[in-house]
């Protein structure tokens, strides 16, 4: 849930702090398939569809859309809970992220494929 602090002076979230959030969703299932450490390579897309509020309940949903060599990319919808006297759910983010499984010295490492 977003606080005071995070907001901009519009008055609505930074674009930067829900960005933060969809890197950490989307590196949960990366990290449990490739049972390591991963880095964030790229945010291959990233659409802001609706401004979050102070307030709204946020929730993230990922799905693995491609698995490569050394390489995750992950879909994330972002969805906002606001009103709740009544109640509205909004698509408010989409992005796609892609990560990539790293050793302990930070070089790329191939995903285990069993």
């Amino acid at each position: 849930m977003p606080m005071p602090a995070d907001v901009n002076p519009n008055g609505d979230i930074f674009g930067g702090w829900l960005m933060a959030q969809v890197d950490m969703a989307g590196a949960v299932l990366p990290s449990r398939l490739a049972r390591g450490r991963i880095a964030t390579v790229a945010v291959n897309e990233f659409v802001f569809k609706q401004p979050v509020s102070v307030g709204d309940l946020v929730s993230f949903y990922a799905r693995i859309s491609r698995v490569g060599k050394t390489s995750i990319t992950v879909q994330v919808q972002v969805y906002a809970e606001r009103n709740p006297a009544d109640l509205q759910v909004v698509k408010v983010t989409e992005a796609s992220l892609t990560y990539v499984a790293i050793d302990a010295d930070g070089k790329p490492r191939p995903v285990p494929r069993d």
